[in-house]
Formats: structure tokens, sequence, C-alpha cells
């Protein structure tokens, strides 16, 4: 008899290149998403994988007796339950450096767009109001002669800040820890970055020691002509305190590609002129989701074929398919 295909779960919806590259290897079994399992007991028994957008959680974990391995999409991993997958037994992966690049230069990218209003701009050329005599009002801010400080030094944040350097801007970071061998000041907390810098970029996970860390008290520090750029969480900000700020002239500018309750931005910052958004957009081209959608089928792919995945997560980098 033929030896049955290791079955694949897919919640939702995930990048159609991971369900092309797994198809013709695996047994596709596609549920409906939810914070509850949604699938038959015969189906869950059969997977083996999972492969998740967002959110996976305990629920789904335990309705799966026979699941080895969580292929993430995507480098951040918060809203699969690791720790509980770890105590199973059970890999995550996600899917690290091959979105690096495009994040950081989309971070570039918004930091000039917030400084120079370069979108607005351009809208206000298309609505007609370039004419003789009038010409788009001068932008408050410039990039030359600042100071930004990158909130968060893991591998995106080096990206920017060697993007940054060209710019002949001061750069400065926060992070847990000091990164030996690096030449830009480092502050230990947030607040003290915020009191020298004069601009943020933030790129820090969800983690519980990251939520709402961007609080009045450090957009105060920045000033009236502070900026905010977020490319990391939405998490890391408190966004009635971001708001007010913007509205009370209490910080300069904010440009902002994540939001605390995504898709739902709040109105109170849609309506400020002097805040730059995007609808999480950061890795959002071709060529990156394609890598992306890649990096999830081929952790899948030799997990079965070796034992071993690309790109584990730290918390569960021990397990091994011999350990099942």
């Amino acid at each position: 008899m033929p030896v049955a295909r290791p079955a694949i779960l897919i919640p939702g919806k995930i990048h159609p290149r991971v369900v092309e590259r797994l198809a013709d290897r695996f047994e596709i079994i596609v549920a409906e998403r939810g914070d509850s399992p949604d699938v038959a007991r015969e189906a869950a028994e059969r997977v083996r994988a999972a492969a998740v957008v967002g959110s996976f959680n305990a629920a789904w974990i335990d309705a799966l007796p026979n699941l080895e391995i969580i292929g993430n999409f995507g480098v951040g991993y918060d809203g699969v339950d690791v720790a509980h997958a770890a105590a199973k037994g059970i890999l995550v992966t996600n899917t690290p450096d091959v979105l690096n690049d495009e994040v950081a230069d989309t971070a570039i990218a918004l930091l000039l767009n917030t400084l120079r209003q370069f979108p607005r701009a351009e809208q206000w050329l298309r609505e007609g109001k370039w004419r003789s005599g009038v010409s788009f009002p001068l932008s408050p801010f410039s990039l030359k002669g600042r100071h930004v400080g990158l909130y968060g030094f893991g591998r995106i944040g080096q990206e920017i800040a060697r993007r940054l350097e060209p710019f002949k801007v001061k750069i400065s970071y926060h992070a847990r820890h000091r990164h030996e061998g690096v030449a830009y000041d480092y502050f230990a907390t947030l607040t003290d970055m915020a009191k020298a810098v004069d601009t943020i970029v933030a790129i820090v996970p969800k983690t519980a020691g990251t939520h709402k860390t961007i609080d009045a008290a450090v957009l105060a520090a920045l000033g009236p002509e502070g900026v905010l750029i977020n490319v990391g969480r939405g998490w890391s900000v408190d966004e009635v305190a971001l708001a007010a700020a913007l509205r009370d002239g209490k910080l300069g500018a904010a440009g902002l590609d994540v939001f605390y309750d995504e898709p739902n931005v709040p109105a109170e910052l849609v309506a400020l002129p002097n805040a730059c958004l995007l609808p999480h957009v950061a890795s959002a081209s071709a060529p990156t989701r394609n890598a992306m959608a890649d990096l999830v089928a081929d952790n899948i792919i030799a997990w079965f074929e070796t034992g071993r995945a690309l790109t584990p997560v730290p918390e569960t980098r021990a397990v091994a398919s011999d350990d099942r």
C-alpha cells in the first residue's frame, strides 16, 4: 500500500505560493480561521504540520495530537503560542532575513515622507493646485542634521542604521543590551534616548516588555521638533498619547506602518496632517512575499526530509524529529 502523505493544516488564508510548493508533497487541509479549532477529529489526527499567518493559539495546538512543526509566515511570531508548542515538543519556524532589506527600505522611505511630506505634495499636484505663482508649502522638517535613535537593534534595525549612514545623520540605539563592536551611542533606557535624539525609528517585536513603551513621556522627551517612525509593531505605541502629542504640537510628526488594532486605524490619527500612515506594507512587495512563502515551505519540507528546519525560532531550536 502507498504510504500516506503527511497532512499540512492551513487555518484561513496564506500566501498561495506556500500551498503551491507543498501541494505535490503533502496533503493540504484547509480550515476556517478562529480562536477555536474548526477541523474534524479524523482530519486533525492526520495533521503533522501547520502553515500559519497570525494567530495560532494553544487550543489549535492541542486539537492536533500529531502536530510536529508550525511554519509561521512572518519574522514576528507573537501570534503563535510558542511556549505551549515548546512544552509539547513542537517546532516553530519563522521567516527572518528574507524581508530585512524591504522593511529597512520602507523605514527610510517613511522617514523621508514624514519629514518632507512627499505624499501630500504629490496629492496637491494631482489636484491641480500647482499653478504659476503658487508653490507647495515648505516642509516644516528635514532629515539634514537629525539625530536618529533606533528603538530595537536586531537584524532589521542594523539594516536601517546602515541605510541612514549616507544621510550623514547621527545614529544611536536602545536595545535590551549593548552590541559589541558598534560605533553608535547606546542608551540603556528608551526615555534617555528620547531625551537625546530628535527622531525615533521603532523596530521592536510584540513582547510583554514592549507594550506601549512609546508613551506620553517618551513623546514629550522627543519634543515639538521630534519625529516618530514605527515599522515594528503598533503594540509598542500608546496611540491615544501619540494622537494628543501630534494634535497639540508636543510632537512634530509621525510615520506609521503598523497600528495597535489592525486594520483599525484611530480616526484621530487619520485626521492629522502631521501623521504619515501606511497600511502595514513594509514587506509587501511580490519578490519579498514570495521569498517568505518559499521559506515557510522550505522549513516544512526540510523538517520531513532531514528532521531539522532552516529557521527555527529560539524557543524551539532544540526540537528535532527524533525527539518525537
